[in-house]
């Protein structure tokens, strides 16, 4: 933990609330049983005698004072003040909660460019309207609740990581229509904005009652349709990004509507996919040393990793396209 040490042995500093529960102990009183947590850790902590209830939840940014104890070998934060952080503290989000490499609007400002560039009218005109629409949500939101991408800004790292992948491919298959799988690979999640609740800290809570009846494949492609509908678009193109949304997941066990049909839509399935494990094994394979194996992975088939110690195993994705071609369409 990022902990500043205080001169009568005491420590403090700004955490994220990861769980907030409140107990009662054996002689009745209040206290609260939490995890606490910033990018260097989490930690078990005790709110003894707690009267202020209502006040702290899950996903908040407190600042808290006390003392690390031990509790069944164990170490665990006995707090003895806390209160919630406010916009006039100085403390850094990204030294509590994870945070996307590369900001968010920084992300959307270099996609967006990218379809104002589109020679097809039509979806530059649909894709436009939405990530427009959707913007505020686009540049901060995670891409996951817990696993890939689960970060803040997760969500538009995820996307460009996939634009990235998707012109290079385009160069050594010329067949590809680019400003198709651009198009499908900035939409494909953009429903994540309405189908993930977000705390204040900016991470994933859970998902809405509205986002587990329909989820965003569904929903993304009814945003194609009625952005469509809006603009008075009604070329096959909408069907095909339609399709592109709900057959991104590949087969129904996960989620697809349907497999997918067009070489655009096997391509869009098998970049998310790709991009969504080697976030995975670079997360799994940075919590160990080099030479060492992980914990088992059941994200990834229960499969064990080894940490070889060649390459770096942090998240890094070169987003220049260098020579800023076009491709064919």
């Amino acid at each position: 933990m990022n902990f500043k040490e205080l001169p009568n042995g005491m420590c403090e500093g700004f955490v994220m609330l990861k769980r907030c529960e409140e107990k009662k102990a054996r002689n009745g009183s209040a206290y609260l049983d939490l995890i606490i947590g910033d990018k260097d850790g989490e930690l078990s902590a005790k709110l003894w005698d707690f009267k202020d209830t209502g006040v702290f939840e899950q996903d908040m940014i407190v600042k808290v004072r006390g003392s690390v104890e031990q509790y069944n070998g164990k170490d665990q934060f006995r707090i003895s003040q806390i209160r919630p952080a406010s916009d006039k503290d100085d403390y850094n989000l990204s030294d509590i909660v994870p945070v996307s490499e590369t900001g968010g609007e920084q992300l959307f400002a270099m996609i967006r460019n990218r379809v104002e560039a589109f020679e097809n009218e039509e979806l530059k005109a649909i894709v436009l309207k939405i990530i427009d629409e959707k913007k505020e949500k686009l540049t901060v939101y995670p891409a996951a609740l817990k696993l890939h991408h689960a970060v803040v800004g997760g969500l538009m790292y995820h996307t460009m990581s996939i634009i990235r992948m998707a012109e290079e491919l385009c160069k050594v298959y010329p067949n590809i229509n680019r400003e198709l799988l651009l198009s499908g690979a900035i939409l494909h999640d953009v429903a994540k904005t309405w189908e993930l609740e977000v705390g204040t800290a900016g991470l994933a809570k859970g998902y809405s009652a509205e986002g587990e009846l329909i989820g965003h494949l569904v929903k993304g492609a009814m945003y194609v349709e009625k952005a469509a509908d809006e603009l008075g678009i009604e070329s096959e193109l909408v069907t095909l990004l339609e399709h592109m949304i709900i057959s991104h997941h590949g087969v129904p066990e996960f989620g697809a509507a349907v497999r997918p049909m067009f070489l655009e839509a096997v391509i869009l399935s098998a970049l998310d996919n790709l991009d969504a494990t080697i976030w995975e094994v670079n997360t799994a394979t940075d919590k160990v040393e080099a030479g060492k194996f992980t914990e088992r992975q059941w994200a990834l088939d229960n499969r064990k990793l080894y940490n070889h110690g060649l390459s770096s195993t942090k998240h890094s994705v070169n987003f220049d396209s260098g020579d800023n071609e076009n491709g064919n369409d």
